[in-house]
């Protein structure tokens, strides 16, 4: 079960994939259901698609990134001594995770509440 498909994926990158990153993008929307439920299995629709598309995106790459790692929040290139250094927040390039702008889609921080481990004590007690 998908909350996304590979048009879906096309309609929001700026390039074609071939048929064998389809068959990729196939399995990586299988992954990221998976990974979705994990987190919120009762988000909703648009938004478990939203997310699937996002993550397989950034695993996949989206033709646009010119050799920085999709996801880098921090990166450096050197002419001479053929230096490159990359700084990935959240996980690595080409792999499912959920940034922080997916958990909130997801309805992470939306819900207030405490609990207490004593609370069950404390009516055993009283009974």
């Amino acid at each position: 079960m998908t909350y996304a498909t590979t048009e879906d994926i096309q309609e929001r990158s700026t390039r074609a994939y071939t048929a064998a990153e389809n068959t990729v993008i196939e399995a990586l929307l299988e992954d990221a259901a998976i990974l979705i439920d994990a987190f919120n299995a009762d988000a909703g629709a648009e938004a478990k698609k939203v997310v699937s598309c996002r993550m397989v995106i950034r695993a996949i790459g989206d033709g646009t990134t010119y050799n920085v790692p999709m996801g880098a929040t921090q990166g450096s290139m050197a002419a001479g001594g053929y230096t490159q250094s990359w700084t990935i927040s959240g996980g690595a390039s080409g792999e499912l995770y959920l940034g922080k702008t997916e958990k909130l889609l997801l309805g992470a921080g939306q819900r207030i509440g405490a609990g207490n481990p004593l609370m069950s004590l404390a009516a055993e007690v009283t009974e």
